[in-house]
């Protein structure tokens, strides 16, 4: 309809207003709620064109409306704003429409190609609670986009090389128990799934390295700070924190106190320097450390396939850090070579943006290794080589990332690569346990398997408890207990904008009241099983009134909404909008009959209004990654 209104006032624009306007005159808004309306076309742009008041001008431009579209049976104005009301005809049209249209909501009128990165984890750790809303963002925006008509490539890079790989290796070599013919224990030999096994031994560096570096430092106070390691901040600071540390009271304190006096001296500790060592070795590919770094890897992969094939996600191509960081590193040294990057004392390579009004960014160290933008810039180089007609790519990464991005982004353009003004970061807040932030090298994380079993667990506990699963087989039931559990937790991470950091609490993702997937999937239900005993709707019979044009208005916004939410890679658009619909229909069910309402007609249109609603859910839940259940 703006669009029609849109092209009439351009058409008829010398008639009305005494000269043609530009499009962008034209501006509309939602109606508010208070008054009656069912669009809104705002005046003020008009006024100096007629020279006259705001009531006038809406005046002129309704009665003209009406006059020209059949559909629009009156208005009213208010200030400077001309709300339209639609006659019931035309909200019934639109109904028909869009119980009609198998694909409501979605488009496929878009030519452009995206690649959306998601997920990309550490082969040194299992999964956890921040990359979960890290994935179930990611693929719910790539699915989003692929419902704005656009074709989608979903990816993530393996970060799976550098000193943390390193860390977990040289750890389990190290520590990891033997058993009677010398082997040392593995996956198999313990049970443990593959990234838990591998991220137990992350933590044992930690571990030790701390106390490697406590013992150093230790040793450095013991010898009155000569030795020629130490900083002068470390001189400066470490007699104090020693006398807190001697005087601290509590194992919490005191531990925290510890860290602290470590980390002057874990650079300088056996571990470290080991650690070190391996990623020189590795990057020249000597034979032991890369048959260890595969055989690890391996494990990890094994792990991480298996928790996302519960999360149900998946990847179009996956990239690996071990071969992009090479082409990072040649595009580097031919950028050193045109005198975009310049070489440090050390041999380390470097650019500097303070003309940019950033900072020196490190892009080589002086042992020839790569850091994390090396790496980026030549994943990135990769991505558009594999597929030239990208039109964007969208990083779903964590805010603390946000600097890196920048850097990133502009380094990419200094060498020339003008698509570089298509990348997006996809910044989200990070998810912040009861207790404060998650540390992966303390183990203090909420492991993402331990919580989609923690979330089913509840949902099987809840659901036992309301006994409406008579007549369900066993298998039924776990599948059911999965759907509620796992949508309860997408929808808890999804619901809030993805730029706000948040707090998870597993208890309330699986209420069955407020704004949660289980409140949506019970909807779902209900209108699944009100239809199943129907049968077939006649829709060449009916008739509304004004809780169902309210209904029905609300289902028109859908394929709006879906738009936002692609322009804005935002899911909590498409969740939130939701949330409102849902509300709208169980008020509007527990105030409306439906199957007993006398009036042929106007029962027909309930029903065909209840099958739309459960369309529109369905698919919205869809574009979140999450499952409707039909019976709750």
């Amino acid at each position: 309809m703006e669009e029609k209104i849109k092209s009439l006032l351009l058409q008829h624009s010398s008639a009305l207003f005494g000269k043609e306007i530009e499009e962008k005159t034209i501006q509309f808004q939602k109606t508010r709620k208070d008054v009656e309306g069912d669009m809104t076309l705002v005046v003020f742009p008009f006024v100096k064109l007629l020279q006259t008041n705001p009531i006038e001008v809406g005046n002129k431009i309704g009665n003209f409306l009406i006059e020209n579209i059949q559909e629009i049976e009156r208005f009213e104005v208010l200030s400077g704003f001309l709300n339209l009301i639609f006659s019931k005809a035309y909200w019934l049209d639109s109904l028909k429409n869009m119980a009609a249209d198998t694909s409501y909501g979605c488009s496929s009128n878009s030519t452009k190609t995206f690649m959306v990165e998601y997920s990309s984890p550490n082969t040194n750790k299992p999964l956890h609670l921040g990359h979960m809303r890290n994935i179930f963002l990611g693929y719910s925006v790539a699915e989003i986009l692929k419902a704005n008509g656009h074709k989608v490539i979903k990816t993530q890079i393996i970060n799976d090389r550098g000193i943390h790989i390193c860390k977990s290796m040289i750890a389990w070599e190290r520590y990891a128990p033997k058993n009677a013919q010398g082997e040392r224990e593995t996956p198999q030999s313990t049970g443990m799934k593959g990234d838990h096994f591998v991220g137990k031994y992350y933590i044992e560096f930690d571990k030790q390295v701390t106390a490697q570096g406590f013992d150093l430092a230790t040793s450095w106070k013991e010898n009155n700070y000569t030795s020629t390691d130490i900083s002068e901040e470390a001189k400066e600071k470490l007699p104090g924190l020693f006398e807190a540390y001697s005087s601290a009271e509590d194992d919490k304190k005191k531990n925290s106190i510890g860290r602290k006096i470590a980390a002057y001296a874990i650079p300088f500790t056996d571990l470290t320097k080991g650690a070190k060592e391996m990623l020189v070795k590795w990057e020249a590919k000597d034979t032991e450390v890369y048959q260890l770094w595969q055989l690890m890897n391996g494990w990890v992969y094994k792990g991480f396939d298996s928790t996302y094939d519960r999360m149900t996600v998946d990847f179009d191509k996956i990239y690996y850090e071990s071969d992009t960081f090479l082409i990072g590193k040649e595009v580097v040294n031919d950028g050193l070579a045109k005198g975009i990057f310049y070489k440090k004392e050390d041999g380390s390579v470097w650019i500097d943006l303070s003309g940019d009004g950033l900072d020196e960014k490190l892009l080589l160290r002086g042992d020839g290794t790569a850091v994390y933008m090396t790496q980026d810039i030549g994943t990135a180089i990769d991505r558009f080589k594999d597929y030239p007609d990208l039109n964007g790519i969208v990083y779903t990464v964590g805010d603390e990332q946000n600097y890196h991005f920048k850097v990133l982004f502009l380094i990419l353009k200094k060498l020339g690569y003008e698509w570089a003004d298509n990348c997006f970061h996809l910044s989200y807040g990070m998810v912040d346990l009861p207790d404060g932030k998650m540390k992966s090298r303390e183990g203090n994380v909420v492991d993402a398997d331990e919580l989609m079993a923690e979330v089913v667990e509840i949902a099987k506990e809840s659901t036992q408890e309301r006994g409406q699963i008579e007549g369900m087989t066993d298998a039924e039931r776990e599948e059911l207990y999965e759907t509620i559990g796992l949508g309860g937790l997408k929808y808890f991470l999804l619901k809030v904008d993805p730029q706000k950091r948040m707090q998870f609490n597993p208890n309330e993702s699986i209420e069955l009241n407020g704004n949660t997937g289980p409140f949506i999937q019970y909807t779902y239900a209900r209108i699944n099983s009100l239809i199943a005993r129907i049968g077939d709707v006649v829709t060449d019979k009916l008739a509304i009134e004004q809780a169902e044009i309210d209904l029905i208005k609300q289902l028109h916004e859908f394929p709006q909404v879906i738009r936002e939410a692609g322009e804005n890679y935002s899911p909590a658009l498409i969740a939130n909008y939701t949330y409102e619909l849902v509300k709208e229909y169980n008020s509007f069910y527990q105030s409306n009959s439906i199957l007993k309402e006398e009036d042929e007609s106007l029962r027909n249109a309930r029903i065909l209004i209840s099958q739309t609603t459960g369309a529109v859910i369905k698919t919205a839940m869809r574009l979140l990654g999450i499952k409707v259940p039909n019976r709750m």
